[in-house]
């Protein structure tokens, strides 16, 4: 069975966007050649990448764009490779390339995509699909690296979730520029 993992940047007190649902805080101002190690090697798998509306429509609007290509090149050139899903009630098409819309119930979608073969499937941002589905127990690894920052106020990626999720946490990684990476399971 597919697995199903998040891959969120958080702030120091536990938001993964800001007051304007912004993202763009999570973007490490500092060199450090052990963190963009990471990135690279994370930008070589071939997960197909979920998202809610939102979050593909900010990522839509940057990475096929000459901008990302100048600005961070390895990064762009595989997100617009790797398929993608985005999971919408309101959108009428996708039109980033390599994109599948689903309209449909989201656990629903998400069982069915986790019994097909292929790779693991990660959501990056989209924070209510995450709450949705860590609520009906469908995510099998949360992967988070906290940024050295305090936003102050923002948007949890667990908003709306109802009952206490209990993780156990598999593995660590700090970083030079402040950055920790955290992956956590579901405990038993």
């Amino acid at each position: 069975m597919r697995k199903l993992v998040v891959f969120n940047h958080v702030s120091l007190d536990g938001y993964f966007v800001d007051v304007n649902g912004s993202m763009s805080w999570a973007k490490s101002d500092r060199k450090d050649a052990e963190w963009n190690a990471f990135v690279a090697e994370n930008a070589k798998g071939d997960s197909p990448l979920l998202f809610g509306r939102v979050t593909y429509e900010l990522m839509a609007s940057y990475w096929p764009t000459p901008m990302a290509d100048q600005h961070d090149p390895v990064v762009a050139e595989r997100m617009n490779k790797l398929q993608k899903v985005v999971f919408s009630r309101t959108l009428d098409r996708a039109s980033w390339n390599k994109t599948k819309l689903v309209k449909g119930n989201l656990a629903v979608e998400i069982r069915k995509m986790k019994e097909e073969p292929g790779e693991d499937m990660v959501i990056l941002g989209s924070g209510s699909i995450v709450s949705q589905l860590a609520q009906e127990g469908l995510i099998d690894a949360y992967q988070i690296v906290v940024n050295p920052v305090a936003l102050g106020k923002g948007r949890t990626m667990f908003d709306g979730v109802k009952e206490k999720l209990n993780l156990k946490l598999t593995k660590t990684r700090a970083f030079g520029n402040g950055n920790v990476f955290l992956s956590y399971e579901p405990a038993a």
